[in-house]
């Protein structure tokens, strides 16, 4: 019997909740970097149509944009966990974080991919905070909110990222499967803090690419004060954790990756029936 495989190596997981004025262009841009990068969109049921947007895509792109609708909107973090089963169940080697809005730019992509293809980093980080980095367009309290939430992360946990909250990340499908994904709690500033201080504790080298952040143009922040609270918290809670009790044993990843056989079929995947 033919078997599901995937000529698959690099994904770009973009999750979305009212980004119709965004997400056609950030596709485009994205493939029109010709660079064998694929796309899986993860919408939350955003009432503006962004989903729709997408799968009228899908006839231009269909061999390399993907879409995963949820009913409501569930949280960045869930959103990027359900991407990353996703990609490890159809076996992607390589696999990216971005936003929808082009405050990461879709250029950059390709120096993330370097850094873990050929650069001996298991997870790339874009980052603004490092020599060459940079923000364009944030109000300075914005700039000052994130700049002390990084210095507060490193203080407390250890960890040598200078961009911990950065959300622009190519992970080696090797640390996805590494991390028990279900034990990744936070879903907006702490997500993106624990699956670095996972990926550090597990003993995966981080590295960080300069990059250029630019503050949307088109549609509403997801920011508030509820993310920023928690990334306060879930700081202190992964400090405590990791001194307290066994943080490595819990976040490391015992049983079986999930394959493209446990993963429920879309109807827009691609399947390739393997000759082997």
């Amino acid at each position: 019997m033919p078997s599901r495989a995937y000529s698959l190596e690099k994904l770009v997981v973009i999750p979305t909740y009212n980004e119709k004025d965004n997400i056609s262009s950030i596709l485009h841009a994205i493939f029109n970097l010709n660079e064998g990068f694929h796309v899986l969109v993860i919408d939350d049921g955003s009432p503006d149509g962004t989903a729709s947007i997408v799968k009228d895509l899908q006839s231009r792109f269909p061999n390399s944009l993907f879409i995963e609708e949820r009913k409501g909107k569930l949280g960045l973090g869930t959103a990027y966990i359900h991407g990353f089963k996703w990609a490890i169940a159809k076996g992607y080697g390589f696999v990216f974080e971005m936003d929808a809005d082009f405050s990461h730019n879709p250029n950059d992509l390709p120096r993330l991919y370097q850094a873990c293809k050929k650069d001996g980093a298991d997870v790339a980080v874009g980052s603004r905070y490092i020599k060459g980095g940079g923000v364009v367009n944030w109000p300075k309290n914005r700039i000052a909110l994130s700049k002390g939430a990084s210095l507060y992360t490193r203080m407390i946990t250890w960890m040598p990222v200078k961009d911990p909250t950065a959300g622009f990340v190519c992970y080696k499908k090797e640390v996805l499967e590494a991390i028990n994904l279900d034990e990744i709690r936070f879903v907006g500033y702490a997500f993106q803090i624990e699956m670095k201080f996972a990926a550090w504790k597990l003993g995966y080298i981080i590295k960080e690419v300069p990059i250029i952040f630019q503050d949307r143009t088109h549609g509403v922040s997801k920011m508030n004060k509820g993310i920023v609270k928690e990334g306060i918290l879930g700081v202190l809670k992964l400090r405590w954790h990791s001194w307290f009790t066994h943080y490595r044993r819990r976040v490391k990843n015992t049983e079986h990756p999930p394959t493209a056989d446990t993963m429920p079929v879309q109807e827009n995947d691609v399947v390739i029936e393997s000759k082997g």
